[in-house]
């Protein structure tokens, strides 16, 4: 699939439905045997998706990689299990994400939207930062906190994005007012909008919606880009 091949026009509540199902049969006769379901129902349309992201996308970051496939902008519904205590064979989401192709691409910003039964949920930020990540971020701030204050003015908004990440137990010096600490205390941390399934989620107009989102904080990722 290309992009532009495919126009979104919204998930559906079947896919809601294969997702909760997965969940509950989680097996491999079963997935086998609805393997249909998650091409038609889940894959294609985040796939379309993607590419009907791609243009916008693009004019956050020209370096994103963009290819609406599998391994590439899209999740893989079976997982991994060797290291992991959960033996679950599928995952019960699905998800997309817009950063650089890069073997550490988890040390670096990226953008994300992510489907599950229970409703969806998109942002940007990082997967795990590492600490010399956020201690070139809290150098900036300490440089230019004005600055800082200015890029990241988006946050606090009503129904707007939300701050999450680990804080550290024992707070860092600094003399910087509380709008900053909550960036500046911070071992990692991403910005997220969630949402039960409503009609947008149905819809083509999820599109405007995460355009517009992605848009508003591109600033911020450009910033968090440029962090040394």
């Amino acid at each position: 699939m290309n992009p532009g091949d495919y126009a979104f026009t919204g998930f559906t509540a079947a896919a809601l439905d294969f997702l909760r199902a997965v969940r509950e049969h989680n097996s491999k006769e079963w997935y086998d045997a609805h393997r249909g379901d998650y091409q038609n129902l889940v894959l294609a349309p985040m796939q379309a998706l993607v590419a009907d992201l791609v243009p916008a996308m693009l004019a956050v970051d020209p370096a994103f990689e963009i290819r609406p496939a599998v391994g590439k902008t899209i999740s893989r519904l079976h997982r991994d299990t060797r290291f992991s205590r959960d033996k679950s064979l599928y995952r019960d989401a699905i998800w997309c994400s817009f950063k650089r192709p890069r073997p550490d691409w988890s040390a670096f910003p990226a953008f994300y939207f992510e489907l599950s039964a229970s409703g969806y949920r998109y942002g940007m930020g990082y997967y795990a930062a590492p600490r010399a990540t956020m201690d070139a971020l809290r150098r900036r701030i300490d440089a230019a906190p004005r600055q800082f204050a200015k890029v990241s003015n988006f946050l606090g908004h009503p129904d707007g994005f939300i701050l999450y990440g680990d804080l550290y137990k024992r707070p860092l010096s600094t003399p910087h007012p509380p709008a900053l600490q909550t960036w500046y205390q911070r071992k990692s941390f991403y910005l997220m909008r969630e949402s039960p399934p409503d009609k947008r989620l149905f819809s083509a107009a999820l599109v405007a919606c995460l355009q517009a989102d992605f848009a508003s904080i591109g600033p911020f990722y450009r910033y968090l880009q440029a962090l040394k």
